[in-house]
């Protein structure tokens, strides 16, 4: 280099310094081109390491659905059936359907599970992020003094990493925490489902409770009139005091029961208007007090539980979720790459921070292999393993718990249905009984007490089968709510765009 700065002040030795000078160009080549091929062989590298990220290192445990059905209920012939949609709109009550929809649109557990799910997918976008890139701003300015010296710094720089996913570590977190999100989003679909079970019971345990009370008082007139001609056969002389005390005691039976019904009423309609979002009111659900007729739902086969229960697919997803986790802890125990990267420059002006002679880069791969870690990441592979098997399990008894409940839902409706008519033998026949011992006791043929008995029994066989008539209807509607349905889908869309203005993508 001092030859050549020399030369340049010396004509008598130009000759040999444009020599010395085509040199040192040919050494600046021969060393660009050295710099080029590393370079090259380092893009190369990060070529191959690109095309093979998100290679697994771990084969799924799940190959297809873990569980097999029968062919049919125990009680029921193998018939595919429709999609019970709307379940509740075929009973045909309005004042039901309005009720519906407002404690599906208010109710405030399905709120609670819809912010559950949005946190989810909160999740989701959080663990993605992991596998993009991350840029910082950094910045620093100050005044030091060194060596006796005083003087100010300032750097401003970017900095940038990026994770290679090379064993899909990334993704399969990602994966699974997509998964959760699914299967909260299959909870929220449970809890509606469940929501409008409850709903639909408790109206019509309401208008039992009204049925109960109009029973009541309509046989507490009943004992009246009977007291009364009892008061008036006594005064004449024609009938003991112990008939006397015996209707009296008939009649205050009666009405004893009527604060039950009203407290059951009240009650009721309490965990109704809580359900519909509102404080207690004592007003909703209307006034019937006359139980319908409801159909039955068609049980179909039971595979198609897999697809119409939301509850099935929350464990599956999960399921799932767990699968991928065990790929995620395996992934960790082999080498991470990253990509590290810093453009910047320093100075002891600010303004000539980004000038060409202060800029400093850098663009590194970083690799690093866990060598002792004292088992960690060993017993992090067991433990998501073992949950594997828990959730597995689960799954299992999800489906179980599933057929067994359409199977007593089933066997509860043919049940109910022959009690019902039983009773309806009972309550005719009682007051066939009651109308008979009632005549011959005025006629004088009898004492009172087959009109006690008879009272007592006819109240007995009308209460009896206003109940029995009300557990029918909630058994049609706990088989609605066993054999799921569909129909969520459409309110879920609804329910999700009125909260947040948008849905996300499966």
């Amino acid at each position: 280099m001092r030859e050549y700065q020399t030369g340049i002040n010396r004509d008598e030795n130009r000759d040999r310094f444009k020599i010395t000078d085509q040199s040192d160009n040919t050494v600046r080549n021969r060393r660009h081109e050295g710099k080029m091929k590393i370079l090259l062989k380092r893009a190369s590298i990060l070529i191959v390491l690109l095309i093979f990220s998100g290679c697994s290192v771990h084969s799924p445990l799940i190959k297809g659905q873990e569980v097999d059905l029968p062919d049919s209920y125990s009680s029921e012939k193998p018939v595919s059936s429709p999609p019970v949609g709307r379940w509740w709109e075929w009973l045909g009550d309005e004042k039901l359907n309005a009720l519906m929809e407002e404690a599906l649109q208010n109710n405030l557990d399905i709120a609670q599970a819809y912010e559950r799910l949005q946190q989810s997918l909160a999740i989701v976008r959080t663990t993605n992020s992991a596998r993009g890139p991350v840029l910082n701003i950094e910045g620093s300015g100050g005044r030091a003094r060194k060596s006796g010296v005083t003087a100010e710094t300032y750097t401003l720089s970017a900095a940038t990493s990026f994770e290679i996913d090379l064993w899909n570590k990334l993704g399969s977190r990602t994966r699974a925490a997509r998964l959760d999100a699914l299967a909260s989003e299959e909870d929220l679909r449970s809890l509606y489902i469940s929501i409008s079970a409850q709903v639909a019971d408790l109206y019509f345990l309401a208008i039992e409770h009204r049925a109960q009370i109009e029973l009541s008082d309509n046989t507490i007139k009943s004992y009246r009139d009977t007291l009364k001609k009892v008061e008036s056969r006594y005064r004449h002389g024609l009938v003991p005091a112990i008939d006397l005390y015996q209707s009296r005691q008939n009649l205050s039976s009666a009405r004893a029961q009527l604060p039950v019904f009203e407290q059951n009423l009240a009650t009721t309609l309490n965990a109704l208007s809580v359900l519909t979002g509102r404080f207690p009111d004592n007003e909703i659900g209307g006034n019937a007090n006359e139980l319908i007729d409801t159909p039955e739902f068609p049980a179909g086969i039971p595979s198609e539980l897999l697809t119409k229960r939301p509850d099935i697919r929350s464990a599956w997803l999960r399921l799932n979720a767990t699968d991928e986790r065990i790929g995620a802890a395996i992934a960790n125990r082999f080498p991470s790459f990253n990509l590290v990267g810093t453009y910047g420059g320093a100075s002891t002006k600010v303004r000539n921070i980004l000038d060409s002679p202060n800029i400093l880069w850098n663009i590194l791969l970083q690799a690093v292999q866990p060598v002792i870690d004292s088992g960690r990441r060993s017993a992090e592979v067991e433990r998501t393993r073992a949950v594997f098997r828990e959730k597995l399990a689960a799954y299992h008894k999800t489906v179980l718990n599933a057929f067994k409940e359409v199977e007593d839902s089933l066997i509860k409706n043919r049940s109910s249905e022959k009690r019902i008519s039983m009773l309806k033998e009972n309550m005719a026949a009682s007051e066939n009984s009651l109308r008979i011992a009632l005549d011959r006791y005025i006629q004088g043929l009898t004492d009172y007490l087959p009109v006690l008995t008879g009272q007592l029994h006819n109240f007995t066989a009308k209460s009896r089968l206003l109940a029995a008539k009300r557990q029918l209807i909630s058994d049609r509607i706990e088989l609605a709510r066993a054999l799921g349905g569909e129909w969520t889908d459409e309110i879920m869309k609804e329910y999700l765009t009125d909260k947040k203005g948008s849905t996300y993508e499966h």
